[in-house]
Order: structure tokens, then C-alpha cells, then sequence
């Protein structure tokens, strides 16, 4: 007889629970989740929504707190100010967060998706409580769906949708003022729709997004859009903590079983799963977490919840879905750091170690200076002129008055263009045109590397490298 029978089933892998067998969409009912970890991720969901919601309108020393202005290329990052010539720093900020990611992937599975991710936040706790409230638990849900379109159904179905809708209005509100600045994005409100109709129709087409999303394709995104699901499956081993299925302790020597009062279970070797199917109509994925890890899970602990609530109804110990390594199940072996993990805590050491220091050798000030393109030097007298562009870039909260530039070591000369008194506002900029003069008995060479130095009155605050061209020298 072929060993293949022995193997266990893992068709389950070949489908997703959203879709059915026909190929058509399969709406996942979950049922009203309950208990500790359903508790506490309440509270830290509505602290976390509060936070995203009120970050665009706290300002630090004037600037918002969280702002991505990409069209007019402005970015307050916890109330720093940051240009396109920071773009290092947020490609650096972006490879800390990678490996931080990972770090605690490898470490902790995918629990960044049940606890921290705004897609499971905006679902679970706002979106799913809605449906809660106007449709009731699984039961009703699941009779609702299956009613015919009579006036009841009509009326929960027009509820709930206008709410939805409203509710997406005001998320995409929210990343506007993220992405137009807040003050700018009262502004808006306050001049009314009429007046701002290229602005409404974007926001709108957000609305709509964030309404599909919500409203439709919910867990898919989980499941099938982002990206994370399938990075976990490659950072997982058998000593990554999940929420994980007991199927040592579950499963026994003759498998699952209903429960039975009366009946020792022990003896006849069933495990305490007693197969109520509980954790899987809790789940927001429509997942069986006794199949054990699969890319649908998204570590919300639903089911560790329900689990034990049915434990504890039986007289059972807790702890039959927790979060364990698969190490610990099978060998019960507790966690501790791999070489593995340990490697990526220093990288990461390394990469704040770096960012910080970044951060601090950030200039306030940064200046351009570069030769205008398709100009040659000129001849003045005794002296070399070349002509320059610069731009000034404050980044500071305050005002710089009596821009003006000096030569170092290079005797010479610098002529503004139009321009007798430069004054840089606050997260402002200036550009303009300049000549610069060297007697061409101290040109080294027909190519020669100056130092412009930009004071701020007496106050040096940025220096700026270009190269002076003169004669060819024989």
C-alpha cells in the first residue's frame, strides 16, 4: 500500500475561503468576537484610530505633526520638516522599518496584521461593529443574506450602506489632510464643495475606494492584495511565535471528538479539542486554525478567545489556540532568541544607530549652487566670470534675513542678480541668479573647485562646492 495515504490532507491549501467552488465570492459571516484578547485589542485599536485621526491637526513649533505633501514636495515627519534633498533619510527610514518588520515576523509571525495593521482596525472594530449593531450576530447575518429583498432587508441594507459611506467620506478626509495639510484642508471645508469642485471629485473617488474596500472586499485584502501574507510564509520556522492550534494536546491518539458528559476522554485517547467548529465561525477569514499556519491568518486572536470560553465551559484547561511556536507544541521548548533573530537585532541596532545619526547631521540650511548650463566664462578686465544658479532651502521654523555670500579661499568677487536683500521664510526656499569673479592670475587651473559660504547676517549656516571654469592654461 502506497505511503501517500498516510500524509494529511492539506487540499484545504488549494482555496481560499472567500471564494466557493463555483468560482463565485464567498462572504465570510464571522461571528461577534468575545473575551481578553478581543478586549485589549479594543483598546489599543480605538487609541491607534484616535492617533491617526487627530495627527494631521497637532502642530510642533508650527508644523504638522504628520504630513506627506507630495505635490508641493513638503513632508513634517513627527513635526520635523523634511525637503526632497532629505529623500536619504526617508529611504533609511524605510529600510529600518523593513528589517524591523521582519525582526518581529521572524520573532512574532504576523501579529503586526491582527493588532497594529489600519486595514484590520478600520474592519474589525469599525466596519464589522456597524454590521454588528444594524444586522446582528452571525445567525442574523446569515438569515439576512439568504432573505428575499422584502422592507426589512431594504431598510438594514440602505442603513448600513449610507453609514459605510459615511464613514469612508471621513477616513478619506483624513488622509487628505495628511496629504494637503490640515489648515489647507479646513480651508476647503470652510469655502464649501461649490467652490473647491477639483478637490471633491478626488476626494470622492477616495470615498469610493475606501467604501469598496470596506464594504466588499474586506478580508481580501488580507488575503489576497497585501502583500505581507505571502513575506510571512518565507520568514516563518518552527520557532516563530503565532496563534497556533495545540495538536499535540488537541488531536490526541485517535484524533478530535465531540464532547460527551460523562465520558473520559483520556482513556479513550481523544484530544480536548471536542470539534464545536468555534474558531472557525469566529474567524474573520473563514479559516480552520486546526489546519495550522496558513496565509489567511492574521493573528487577530479571535479564536484563542473563543477557544477558551469553550474550554472553560467544559472543564478543560485554556490554551488549546494560543500563541505558541510550533517548537514549543511539539517539543515544549519555550522561546528564545535564534541566531537568526539575533542577527537581524543587529542590523537594526546598526540601522537607528545610522538614521539617528543622520538625523543629527541634518543641516537647517541647504544650498545649490551649480554653473548656469550653456554658459561659458567670461572675460572682465583682469578677471573670470562665471555664472551661477543657487537655491537656499530653510528648513527651520524661523525666518532667515540678510542672506548674503562669501569666497573662501578665493579672492574674488560675487555679484547677486536683481537681487539686494534675500530674505528665506520659514520652510521656505529662494533661487536666483549670481556672477562670480576671480582674477584670472589666481586661476590653478582652467577648472577649479570653489566653496561658496551663505551667511545669515554675520552667522555662517551652509556652505556650498561648485567649479570655477576658466582658460585652458598652456
Amino acid at each position: 500500500m502506497s505511503n501517500h495515504q498516510n500524509l494529511p490532507d492539506e487540499s484545504f491549501r488549494d482555496s481560499i475561503s472567500t471564494i466557493s467552488e463555483d468560482g463565485k465570492r464567498n462572504y465570510v459571516f464571522p461571528k461577534k468576537p468575545s473575551g481578553p484578547y478581543y478586549e485589549k485589542r479594543k483598546i489599543l485599536s480605538y487609541i491607534l484610530l484616535v492617533a491617526l485621526i487627530v495627527a494631521p491637526f497637532i502642530k510642533i513649533n508650527g508644523n504638522q505633526f504628520l504630513m506627506f505633501n507630495i505635490m508641493e514636495r513638503r513632508f513634517n515627519i513627527f513635526g520635523l520638516p523634511f525637503w526632497p534633498q532629505d529623500f536619504y533619510l526617508f529611504v533609511m527610514s524605510m529600510i529600518v522599518g523593513v528589517v524591523g518588520l521582519t525582526l518581529f515576523t521572524v520573532a512574532f509571525g504576523r501579529i503586526f496584521c491582527g493588532w497594529f495593521c489600519p486595514q484590520t482596525i478600520f474592519m474589525e472594530m469599525v466596519f464589522r461593529r456597524i454590521e454588528y449593531w444594524i444586522d446582528g450576530d452571525r445567525g442574523s447575518q446569515l438569515r439576512l443574506d439568504r432573505q428575499k429583498w422584502n422592507a426589512e432587508k431594504i431598510r438594514k441594507r440602505a442603513i448600513k450602506w449610507t453609514i459605510f459611506f459615511i464613514f469612508s467620506f471621513f477616513i478619506a478626509n483624513v488622509f487628505l489632510a495628511y496629504l494637503i495639510g490640515s489648515d489647507e484642508l479646513l480651508k476647503l471645508v470652510t469655502e464649501g464643495p461649490a467652490a473647491n469642485k477639483s478637490t471633491l471629485i478626488p476626494l470622492l473617488i477616495f470615498t469610493g475606494i475606501f467604501y469598496f474596500v470596506f464594504a466588499w472586499f474586506r478580508e481580501q485584502v488580507c488575503i489576497i492584495a497585501c502583500p505581507y501574507g505571502r513575506m510571512q510564509g518565507v520568514l516563518l520556522d518552527n520557532k516563530s511565535i503565532n496563534v497556533s492550534y495545540d495538536h499535540v494536546r488537541g488531536e490526541g491518539e485517535n484524533g478530535r471528538k465531540k464532547w460527551r458528559n460523562g465520558e473520559d476522554r483520556e482513556a479513550a485517547g481523544y484530544g480536548d479539542c471536542i470539534d464545536c467548529n468555534q474558531c472557525v465561525v469566529v474567524c474573520p477569514t473563514g479559516i480552520d486554525i486546526r489546519n495550522g499556519t496558513q496565509l489567511e491568518c492574521v493573528n487577530c486572536t479571535a479564536c484563542i478567545d473563543e477557544c477558551d470560553i469553550v474550554m472553560e465551559k467544559v472543564g478543560l484547561p485554556k490554551g488549546l489556540i494560543r500563541y505558541a511556536s510550533e517548537d514549543e507544541i511539539v517539543n515544549k521548548r519555550k522561546f528564545k532568541l535564534t541566531l537568526r533573530m539575533k542577527g537581524y537585532i543587529a542590523v537594526l541596532l546598526i540601522l537607528i544607530g545610522v538614521l539617528i545619526s543622520m538625523l543629527f547631521l541634518r543641516n537647517d540650511v541647504e544650498a545649490t549652487v551649480l554653473r548656469m548650463p550653456g554658459q561659458m566664462f567670461e572675460h572682465k578686465g583682469d578677471n573670470i566670470s562665471n555664472v551661477f544658479t543657487f537655491k537656499i532651502v530653510n528648513k527651520t521654523v524661523r525666518e532667515l534675513k540678510d542672506i548674503n555670500f562669501k569666497l573662501r579661499d578665493a579672492k574674488g568677487e560675487i555679484i547677486l542678480v536683481g537681487k539686494e536683500a534675500i530674505v528665506i521664510k520659514e520652510q521656505g526656499l529662494v533661487q536666483g541668479t549670481m556672477f562670480v569673479e576671480i582674477n584670472q592670475a589666481l586661476l590653478e587651473d582652467d577648472k577649479m573647485v570653489i566653496v561658496i559660504e551663505v551667511y545669515s547676517g554675520d552667522k555662517l549656516i551652509e556652505t556650498a562646492t561648485t567649479n570655477f571654469m576658466g582658460p585652458r592654461t598652456f
